[in-house]
């Protein structure tokens, strides 16, 4: 029997894809930048400037000698050491929670406590300005998402009112693109009004919100309830890699029994988790950095508001400048970078409400002539 070749090859569907999103500015690409770069850096998530601390530093490379360059296999087999209990008893009694389990990213946090969370029969009320992690957490989990509007308690309320069974409301701690605060308390009173969990994911409040940098759901008294688990990062404030989640003792046992992104990945690698527990260790030495990071953020704010731009009040230490367009976001940021500032570029679909803009990370490290550098910059180039 004669087969007719097909008329085109697996892959062309691509290539519209790719015209689309020439067409539209949302062009991606990667650009590998130098190990020591001239540029002020306000693009990373390094809020507290731990990334190149000596301490944090020499945290790695003692791990890595000891324990050598991979953790060689899940945390089940043979990935889990010494090293990373420690964080964990660290990172919990830090954050005021039970029990803690690191895993190899913040992704894989929010992946594993939301599937693991939310079996066939439950409920998920998730915020709709949530992370893409938390969003794909909703998508493979078994049980049925209702996404209800931003930051809206009584949103989520009625939701849950609407189920039943087991339910879980989610939600970003602080917003990452224009960096609110999400109203946790709010949320946690809904939540127990009808027997639901919070889960909430801290990335963008540890290190930042909270007592001495414990985290926004510490700061909303809700470390260690029974019905709460923070997911958080080791990668933003801790200058590190990877991730965590926290809750009751019983919840984490639970997600070491079915949370495939920890049962089935290869567990963080040594030197990342002996950096994170160096970084964990000097926060706890040095707390007026979570409040450096917030006040170099309050006044970045306050200066671009009084040069005429869009910019959002910031609740921790992301400040978002708002952009006429993705293309004007685009040149915007190059502009910044050629005058040696670097800065987060924010265009659909990143951003859930289609608007772009300009993402600036305020650091705990910055001293008065860089933000001023950085607003002159920022103002002498807006579109």
């Amino acid at each position: 029997m004669n087969v007719q070749a097909p008329s085109h090859a697996p892959f062309d569907w691509i290539d519209t894809q790719a015209r689309r999103r020439e067409q539209a500015g949302l062009v991606r690409t990667l650009r590998p930048r130098p190990a020591r770069s001239p540029l002020l850096d306000l693009a990373s998530n390094d809020y507290l400037g731990l990334a190149r601390h000596p301490e944090v530093t020499e945290g790695a490379a003692a791990a890595a000698r000891r324990w050598g360059g991979g953790a060689t296999g899940s945390r089940l087999v043979t990935g889990s050491t010494e090293l990373h209990a420690q964080l964990e008893r660290e990172l919990a009694e830090f954050c005021g929670f039970e029990s803690a389990l690191v895993l190899s990213s913040g992704y894989a946090a929010n992946l594993a406590a939301v599937t693991a969370l939310a079996p066939h029969g439950s409920l998920i009320v998730s915020d709709a300005d949530n992370h893409a992690s938390l969003i794909d957490g909703c998508r493979l989990a078994r049980g049925a998402t209702q996404v209800v509007p931003h930051a809206d308690p009584d949103a989520a309320r009625k939701a849950l009112g609407t189920h039943a069974g087991p339910a879980v409301v989610v939600s970003d701690s602080v917003f990452s693109v224009d960096g609110d605060a999400a109203p946790l308390a709010q949320l946690a009173a809904a939540c127990r009004e009808f027997g639901a969990g919070l889960i909430v994911d801290d990335a963008h409040g540890l290190g930042v919100l909270g007592a001495g940098g414990r985290g926004a759901v510490q700061a909303a008294g809700l470390a260690g309830a029974a019905d709460t688990v923070a997911t958080v990062t080791l990668s933003k404030s801790f200058g590190s890699q990877g991730g965590a989640v926290l809750g009751p003792a019983k919840v984490i046992d639970h997600l070491v029994n079915a949370a495939r992104t920890f049962i089935f990945d290869t567990g963080l690698a040594p030197a990342a988790a002996g950096a994170a527990l160096a970084a964990l260790r000097l926060l706890r030495r040095e707390p007026e950095r979570a409040a450096r990071a917030r006040a170099v953020a309050a006044e970045l704010h306050q200066r671009l508001t009084a040069e005429g731009l869009s910019a959002v009040r910031p609740d921790a230490a992301v400040v978002s400048v708002r952009a006429p367009s993705p293309e004007a976001a685009v040149r915007w940021a190059a502009q910044c970078r050629a005058e040696g500032l670097a800065v987060g570029c924010f265009r659909p679909p990143s951003v859930p409400d289609g608007i772009s803009r300009l993402r600036l990370t305020a650091r705990a490290d910055l001293g008065e002539t860089q933000i001023a550098e950085a607003v002159r910059v920022i103002s002498r180039s807006a579109p």
